[in-house]
């Protein structure tokens, strides 16, 4: 029980939010390891003592290879709330996302990515705003610039907040919450997320996660009614931490 306490950000007796970590599933799947989801049941048995089956519903998703603030409902009446709350974009998410510099072409001299003169950015939010659908078989969202049967509307904005010679840092807000949405559309404009292969990254993280980390949730709590202002630390890796440093809190 002691492994979640620096993991979990928030918790009282209606949600449980947590840092998910790269590679964690939040959701059973086809390679049949163990969820976080059926972790959480058994934290919250063992700390609560509690006889039988334990409630816990997820209220959204993060990719297996993707970290950060993930929410759980542990009760049925929060579980709905928010789920209306999220359908109705009352629940604020904010990811960061290391990808490839705008810089890169005119800055690849240098050979060691965390040995570089960093700088604060200063950029405007810029929207992206595009049609994505999704391949079943493949896993995997395209994006198209008009619509057309299949085809989902996807928003998100998303601004610089650091650069280097070899990555940037953006700060991406959700509007809309489609199949692999900030990876895809980042990618159409030609800032794949670091380490994502599926979407036109060179080359593959060495721990097979991505760099992408859902760093902010807000809210007003379904029961009690209090804003909710959560923040995840990014996962422990050089780049991240050299950005985590750089960056005020």
């Amino acid at each position: 029980m002691e492994q979640w306490n620096s993991h979990i950000l928030f918790e009282d007796n209606h949600l449980l939010i947590v840092n998910k970590q790269p590679g964690e599933i939040v959701q059973g799947d086809r390679t049949g390891d163990e969820p976080l989801v059926e972790t959480l049941k058994s934290y919250i048995k063992a700390k609560y003592n509690k006889p039988g089956e334990v409630f816990l519903g997820l209220v959204h998703r993060l990719d297996r290879p993707v970290s950060g603030a993930v929410i759980f409902a542990r009760t049925s009446k929060a579980l709905a709330r928010m789920n209306a709350m999220m359908k109705n974009r009352e629940v604020r998410k904010v990811y960061w996302a290391i990808v490839g510099s705008s810089q890169f072409a005119v800055r690849s001299s240098q050979s060691d990515e965390h040995k570089v003169n960093w700088e604060l950015g200063t950029a405007e939010w810029k929207q992206l705003s595009n049609y994505l659908k999704k391949n079943e078989q493949q896993n995997k969202s395209y994006v198209y610039e008009t619509p057309g049967e299949g085809r989902l509307k996807a928003e998100l904005k998303y601004r610089k907040i650091a650069s280097g010679d070899r990555y940037d840092l953006l700060e991406v807000e959700l509007l809309t919450g489609r199949h692999h949405q900030i990876r895809a559309q980042l990618a159409f404009t030609g800032y794949p997320v670091r380490g994502d292969l599926k979407y036109g990254s060179p080359r593959s993280n060495p721990d097979g996660s991505i760099s992408l980390h859902a760093r902010y949730v807000e809210f007003v709590h379904p029961v009690s009614k209090e804003n909710i202002s959560i923040k995840a630390a990014p996962p422990k890796d050089p780049l991240w931490d050299f950005f985590s440093n750089l960056l005020p809190e």
